[in-house]
């Protein structure tokens, strides 16, 4: 990979794990309810499962789409039902102050990554990473920098959403104002589907 393609690829990474979407509005509403240390194992699985995604697509993987189109109907209309029941359980939670506390917790590391493979954002940007990134006869190496960039480069960017969520606590104190951005972030977390579900 040249140093042209590797700036570029670091720029879409960039703008594909900063810019709204499901992770970064989870990772916002985790932010704000469990603090910004509880929330790591959920950013770090959303970044390795980032990563996993990119391997298993870049060594062959894209082949199977390829050769059973339906496929990725199927894990976009998986994906959208489990967004929508994501966000019917944002939307339901109760705040941290009425009693939650003992029985709440964040995504770990492990949901965290395997949700990836049913989120639809987190496949645009594997795809177009491997298909638009990747040179001509690319090597195993090619592929591990390409996954690497995706985890040094989603940490920060991811976790500024996580890290904004945990600052908001400070003007977000009684339970009422906690439950509106919980429903608001239900709604917008509903709103990152239209576009998948409409191309």
């Amino acid at each position: 990979m040249s140093s042209d393609q590797l700036l570029a690829f670091c720029a879409f990474a960039v703008i594909t794990t900063i810019t709204p979407g499901p992770n970064n509005m989870m990772m916002l509403a985790s932010g704000l309810n469990f603090g910004f240390a509880r929330s790591v194992p959920h950013l770090i699985g959303i970044c390795c499962g980032v990563a996993i995604m990119v391997l298993a697509v870049g060594m062959g993987l894209h082949v199977v789409f390829e050769t059973v189109p339906v496929l990725q109907v199927v894990l976009k209309y998986l994906g959208a039902a489990y967004l929508a029941w994501l966000a019917w359980k944002l939307a339901n939670a109760k705040p941290m102050g009425e009693g939650s506390k003992a029985v709440a917790k964040p995504m770990g590391f492990v949901g965290a990554a395997a949700f990836q493979w049913l989120n639809p954002k987190a496949w645009m940007m594997v795809v177009s990473a491997v298909t638009n990134y990747l040179p001509h006869g690319f090597h195993l190496r090619d592929v591990l920098i390409i996954a690497a960039i995706f985890i040094v480069i989603g940490l920060p960017c991811v976790g500024a959403w996580a890290s904004f969520g945990a600052n908001m606590q400070r003007v977000l104190r009684d339970p009422k104002s906690v439950r509106i951005f919980n429903l608001t972030m239900a709604a917008l977390l509903l709103a990152s589907l239209y576009p998948v579900l409409v191309e």
